[in-house]
């Protein structure tokens, strides 16, 4: 039987923030876009994530007075990428980036708010500034998708609160604060109410935050300029001329096999490899089976945009010194039995909170970025040998004032959760060695000689607390150091930690067009990437709050315009 075939300009693969960003910019330009995704729900990672975008010299930090160049943003990036920094590509990204978030703030549903005091993750090297790179879609009321909505794939539910989405920023500090400020309460009543109210009319919420509002605008751009985004559609394989052109893909949908023709390009937006074990396997030291990591991503991200475009002859930089965004992750027990996924963002900077290896000692600034963190904890148990994991550590105050991974603070009830093993309790510090299998001597050691100068607010050892990045996700109120406090009366708790990651950095190989690269390092005519399907320009470190989904954004704007003939 003949496959059914259809015609477009641009066809593409994925609905992240790199892929809808490359379809409506195309659409914007006059092309017929198709977007496929083979889950049955569109957004990809973007969908579950913080949704922050790095994007130096943006608008929004422009309008709030933040003092920024493309020559500092340019010299931090070359300082963070070291010899794999790549001066075409993130040139591109430097032009660029203002550019496209002006196209989508002005022509597309897509807005945005900026976080003036979430800081580059290095603010204090060359080129970092204190604020003002990282930008964030606007809550976004649902109920505009329609009946798109119920293809929307849902936030990560261990970072939401019974299903509800939190932002950051001021808006988590009332929900710290709601025991302690009348503000606070009327403020969180407020919103679970509203909450409440969406469950029982929409059965979801609807009041959109974080990364689940930027896939939502950005799908409403999508449906606005004709852009038809198909779900349950996988591409099984790309078509090329006989000059080795791309020039489309055979898409199993569930009314059968469609082959796709383009006139432009294809362009890979698939969401990297999180989910592929043979090649974490490869790529990943800490997981010799591909099993010992743990990633929040969905579980369609099985590095197909990489597999298809070496089944055409691209190229996969797998040289870079990290392959992935590393975070620390500990497994809560959802009701059916199943381990979550829940990434230590935030709670790494609350004073009273350390982070120790089963050798009992600590290994880094705890404060410092989830990549860094996770850089450090995979170094120390390596060199420590058995289990790549570690520990927080928190005393009972801590705990119920800040909370500790998936355990909420006071009033919400956490014994629950030592039932389920996944916090762990001791009276005494011995009684939690031996609860998390730690050298009980030094476990002590390593507890007393941090609250000593923590008393004092000063950590000696790592310098918690001494950089405007650690700052911002502390305790504001907590003094003399937002990020320092003694851990000093039982019982103790602790939660288990293992590697996960943020996306993908390894990659295609592509150009400052975001085309495709061949082995030679010749672009394959038709073939574009975007998102963590591309190398990452990063040079596989972390400089801020964003760093996937801000090139994301704008290398799918790049592509789009490439393929539309424009460069403006």
């Amino acid at each position: 039987m003949k496959p059914q075939t259809y015609d477009c300009d641009v066809l593409v693969v994925g609905s992240g923030a790199g892929g809808l960003s490359s379809a409506v910019s195309a659409a914007h330009r006059g092309l017929k876009v198709l977007v496929v995704e083979k889950e049955p729900v569109f957004g990809g990672t973007t969908a579950r994530s913080g949704g922050w975008m790095w994007i130096p010299n943006n608008a929004p930090a422009k309008r709030a007075g933040v003092e920024d160049s493309v020559e500092k943003a340019r010299i931090y990036m070359q300082n963070e990428a070291g010899d794999h920094f790549d001066p075409a590509r993130v040139d591109a990204f430097l032009e660029a980036g203002p550019k496209a978030v002006d196209f989508f703030e002005n022509e597309t549903s897509l807005q945005f708010d900026l976080g003036p005091t979430f800081a580059d993750y290095h603010p204090n090297d060359p080129g970092g500034i204190d604020g003002g790179r990282s930008i964030v879609a606007r809550p976004f009321d649902g109920r505009e998708l329609g009946d798109q909505i119920r293809r929307l794939r849902p936030p990560l539910s261990e970072i939401t609160f019974l299903g509800m989405m939190i932002g950051t920023g001021k808006e988590l500090l009332h929900f710290f604060n709601v025991t302690k400020s009348p503000v606070s309460a009327f403020y969180v009543a407020k919103l679970f109410l509203k909450f409440l109210r969406d469950m029982a009319f929409h059965g979801r919420p609807m009041r959109l935050m974080n990364g689940n509002a930027l896939a939502a605008r950005l799908a409403k751009s999508c449906f606005d300029k004709g852009v038809p985004i198909w779900t349950r559609s996988a591409v099984k394989d790309l078509i090329r001329d006989e000059a080795g052109r791309v020039i489309g893909a055979r898409v199993e949908t569930a009314k059968g096999t469609v082959e796709v023709r383009v006139a432009k390009g294809v362009v890979m937006a698939a969401g990297g490899f999180p989910q592929d074990v043979a090649r974490r396997m490869r790529l990943f030291g800490h997981a010799p089976s591909g099993n010992e990591h743990a990633s929040p991503a969905p579980p369609g991200n099985t590095g197909d945009g990489l597999r298809l475009g070496e089944s055409v002859g691209a190229s996969v930089d797998e040289d870079l010194p990290n392959a992935a965004a590393w975070v620390p992750i500990s497994r809560p027990v959802r009701k059916d039995g199943t381990l979550g996924t829940f990434p230590h963002f935030v709670d790494r900077s609350k004073p009273g909170v350390i982070a120790v290896t089963r050798s009992g000692r600590r290994f880094c600034n705890e404060a410092d970025s989830y990549h860094d963190f996770g850089q450090s904890m995979v170094k120390r148990c390596t060199e420590e040998g058995g289990e790549v994991c570690a520990f927080f550590i928190a005393d009972h105050r801590t705990l119920r004032k800040y909370g500790l991974g998936f355990v909420k603070p006071y009033p919400v009830p956490y014994k629950q959760h030592i039932t389920t093993g996944y916090l762990f309790k001791g009276d005494t510090l011995k009684e939690l060695a031996a609860e998390i299998g730690a050298d009980p001597e030094q476990f002590e050691k390593t507890v007393e000689a941090f609250n000593g100068p923590a008393r004092r607010g000063e950590d000696p050892e790592f310098h918690r607390g001494s950089t405007s990045y650690n700052r911002s996700l502390g305790d504001p109120e907590h003094k003399p150091n937002p990020c320092v406090a003694p851990i000093e009366k039982g019982p103790f708790y602790a939660v288990k930690l293992v590697m996960g990651d943020l996306g993908t950095f390894a990659g295609l190989r592509t150009n400052e067009y975001a085309q495709v690269l061949d082995e030679a390092r010749k672009p394959i005519a038709g073939l574009y990437a975007a998102g963590n399907d591309a190398a990452s320009i990063m040079g596989g470190n972390y400089p801020g709050g964003g760093i996937t989904l801000g090139p994301a954004l704008t290398f799918g704007y790049i592509a789009a315009r490439h393929m539309a003939g424009g460069n403006a």
